[in-house]
């Protein structure tokens, strides 16, 4: 499975710059490459993000969680969320389930990873908690 260009420099671009919230990455299995599909601009919350996942296919996707710790004191960790809804098709399961950590491999900086099946195994409250 190939990887865009375009995917490390957008979070590049987020893990740096702090540019996007979020960037959701599709596969095109026609040539067999991992793509951006969209970006999330820097004042989109978890809900917007969550909401821009589709019901019934596959994707992957990076969310800059932003929280406070016990301590007061604020920080960022970086998810990669493998998103494998119930009712996608088993072909693009397996596709995305084979190809996620070369893919993983390609972003530098990731500090947390979800897998989920429906949204709510990847709630706010379990971001929050495996943030702390």
């Amino acid at each position: 499975m190939a990887v865009n260009d375009d995917c490390k420099l957008k979070f590049l671009d987020l893990k740096a710059r702090r540019n996007y919230r979020f960037i959701i990455f599709k596969i095109d299995e026609q040539i067999q490459q991992v793509a951006v599909e969209k970006l999330g601009s820097p004042e989109e919350t978890y809900e917007d993000f969550t909401n821009s996942l589709p019901a019934n296919e596959c994707r992957y996707a990076v969310f800059d969680f932003d929280f406070t710790t016990n301590e007061n004191v604020q920080k960022s960790k970086i998810f990669f969320i493998a998103w494998a809804p119930d009712t996608s098709k088993v072909r693009s399961k397996m596709v995305y389930a084979s190809s996620k950590d070369k893919f993983k491999r390609e972003l530098d900086g990731i500090h947390v990873e979800l897998q989920a099946t429906d949204p709510s195994e990847m709630s706010l409250d379990i971001v929050r908690g495996r943030a702390l």
